[in-house]
């Protein structure tokens, strides 16, 4: 029988998992840890002050969201893409997104304006003091609680597994000024779009939304391998 000691013990080893966790992939979709970076899992228990099984777990939680990739004879490593398969990536996660803006009726209840509203404000708060973890989340509610409006909790999923997937290429860009005010203006007028009736100037902005973060990722790739042929 479970003492009320041992339930504090496995809450302490959930929340200690459930941090090596967070600062792991912190360090990944911020750039801190460059794509293809090998994942050695005894440099990541020294850097994270945490045991061998705890890194194991993360690393084989943070493989099923895409983030690392597990190959034969290299071990974990950071997911990276190639410009190929970033455009690919993006053009589905394109189409998901435009047909679910297509499927919300507009103009759409005071309700989800007022959801929309409050995590908009929420966004540019941890945006202006510099919080990127809470800016990442209240970015992605964002976006699920206005693609759950279109009523498809299939599409809705799907959706949400290309946000996994891309998560490498666009999370880093919150630390980009340009890149932030660019999201905050778009997030502001998705939202007033939402009170009128036009769907397909919405679908539309739900798709350049993502042009600035596919944009920059593709760029990184040319210079990464612009670098990589000048060492050859």
């Amino acid at each position: 029988m479970e003492t009320n000691t041992d339930q504090d013990l496995l809450g302490a080893r959930r929340d200690e998992q459930a941090e090596v966790l967070r600062q792991l992939e912190e360090d990944i979709i911020f750039g801190r840890l460059a794509p293809g970076s090998r994942l050695v899992e005894d440099v990541l228990m020294a850097r994270y002050d945490a045991t061998r099984h705890f890194i194991r777990q993360a690393l084989v939680q943070l493989e099923r969201t895409g983030v690392v990739r597990r190959e034969k004879n290299v071990g974990a490593t950071v997911s990276s893409y190639s410009a190929e398969e970033v455009r690919q990536i993006y053009e589905v996660r394109e189409m998901l997104s435009r047909q679910a803006a297509l499927m919300i009726p507009l103009p759409a209840p005071r309700e989800l304006i007022d959801r929309l509203e409050a995590l908009q404000e929420r966004y540019c708060h941890y945006g202006d003091v510099g919080d990127l973890r809470r800016m990442h989340e209240t970015n992605d509610a964002f976006h699920i609680a206005l693609f759950s409006a279109c009523g498809n909790p299939y599409l809705v999923r799907s959706i949400q597994d290309y946000m996994g997937l891309t998560l490498p290429m666009r999370a880093k860009n919150l630390a980009d000024t340009e890149g932030l005010r660019i999201s905050r203006q778009q997030h502001d007028i998705m939202i007033e779009l939402l009170k009128g009736r036009d769907s397909w100037a919405l679908a539309q902005l739900c798709v350049d939304h993502m042009h600035f973060s596919k944009t920059d990722y593709l760029t990184r790739i040319v210079a990464g391998e612009t670098a990589r042929t000048r060492r050859a």
